[in-house]
Order: C-alpha cells, then structure tokens, then sequence
C-alpha cells in the first residue's frame, strides 16, 4: 500500500519530512493538475500530490469545504527501527505533540503534526496481526 498526500507546497514537504529523515525517491515538479513527489523512510514510502485549486473539481474531494484540515481523523504510522534514537535526533527539529511514551499495548510511539495538519505516529516495527497489541 502506497499514501498519496494532497498537500500545496512541495518545499515545506521536503523541508519538514526531510528532518524526519526521509529521502526523496523522485519528483515530478508540479504544473496544472500534475506535479508528484515520492519521499521514503527505512520501509515507510508516502507519495505526495502537489495540490492546488483543480483539487476541488476533484470528483470525491469536491464535495468537502475548501477549508476543510487537510488529515482530519486520520493517524497515518510510520515505523522506525530504533525508535528512542531516533526521538532524540527529531524531537527539536518537527512539531511534537505527544512525546514518546509507552502505550498500554506494549509499543513505544511519539506523535508529530506536519506543516499541512496531517497527524503522524511514529513508532517500532511490529506485526499488526499479532493480537497481543491489543489493549485489554
């Protein structure tokens, strides 16, 4: 699976996941309806579409308010192989709104909210299938 973010300023993308120590895959540099940027962290690949006012002739966004919070309910994860080193590099450089802690699932995360609104929990790798991340 692939996440493509509509987002209207690939410099900001590139600035902030780039301190989030993502690399750029490639890039289509945006014209009209067209523009995309491909960023990867370890196995995390987000794909993002550089936005601008075509996105609301869009046939599914269209139906949405031009001012709705770009994320809104939505928790995209990002896992990270050495979680707590990892913290300690970013945590002064991004917008940390939950410090790393240790859930009652047994993971260690920390969240951060990008430069658009979108809401980011970073955490280990683990196996979602494996049901003793379940709260109990």
């Amino acid at each position: 699976m692939l996440l493509e973010l509509h987002v209207p300023d690939f410099d900001k993308v590139k600035s902030f996941y780039g301190k989030l120590g993502f690399e750029i895959v490639w890039e289509r540099r945006p014209e009209e309806f067209k523009g995309y940027l491909v960023m990867k962290l370890e196995n995390n690949i987000l794909c993002f579409w550089r936005g601008n006012n075509q996105i609301y002739r869009h046939s599914y966004f269209k139906q949405f308010p031009e001012n709705t919070q770009p994320g809104y309910r939505v928790e995209i994860i990002i896992e990270v192989a050495d979680l707590e080193n990892y913290y300690s590099k970013v945590k002064d450089s991004v917008n940390v709104v939950e410090k790393l802690t240790d859930q009652p699932w047994g993971l260690k995360d920390f969240r951060v909210k990008d430069p658009f609104g979108f809401y980011l929990r970073i955490t280990t790798p683990h196996d979602i299938k494996d049901n003793k991340y379940a709260v109990k």
